[in-house]
């Protein structure tokens, strides 16, 4: 369906929910992680994007929320595309940006103090962990912002929590190849 315009129609376009998160590592570069009381398993800190709020002021917002804390977000690691299956509660399309919140620092920790409305439960977990505590879909999206978060390309696109393109596609070739290939 097309919808008018002062120029004629637009074509259809994608209207995906949004929603921010961050990621925080303790000293030992472990996640934190958090376990929401309205929903089963684990997740990161954040939420949906409210109408007129950046993901940014979302993620500050969500973290503030959730945890009782305002630590500074830092740079953003990545944006994750996903559909979002038919389960009762939300159908359609999802942007998920994932900002570093970087060192969680002993004074910020000390400080967390949950929203027990929205959550029950946090802890720091190595990257290997992720996989046994989040659904796939999460867990390959905080495993590639973490990877992310230690290259020098800091930012990167996902689709359904898998780097595009694939990180072996931007290494450069070899030497060799590019010689051959110039002959």
């Amino acid at each position: 369906m097309t919808e008018p315009s002062v120029s004629g129609t637009l074509p259809p376009m994608a209207r995906p929910f949004a929603a921010a998160g961050a990621l925080f590592f303790d000293q030992a570069q472990r996640v934190l992680l958090v376990e929401p009381s309205y929903k089963p398993g684990w997740d990161i800190p954040g939420g949906f994007v409210e109408p007129g709020e950046s993901p940014y002021a979302a993620c500050v917002r969500e973290v503030e929320e959730e945890l009782g804390i305002t630590p500074p977000i830092g740079e953003l690691l990545a944006v994750d595309w996903a559909p979002r299956p038919r389960d009762g509660w939300l159908e359609g399309e999802m942007l998920l940006f994932v900002f570093d919140g970087g060192l969680l620092a002993d004074d910020w920790r000390a400080r967390i103090h949950l929203d027990m409305d929205e959550l029950v439960n946090f802890a720091f977990v190595s990257i290997g962990e992720v996989g046994a505590l989040l659904p796939p879909l999460h867990a390959r999206r905080v495993t590639a912002a973490a990877r992310l978060r230690g290259t020098s390309r800091r930012a990167g696109y996902l689709e359904y929590g898998d780097e595009r393109p694939a990180p072996d596609a931007l290494r450069p070739p070899d030497d060799t190849a590019v010689t051959s290939r110039l002959g």
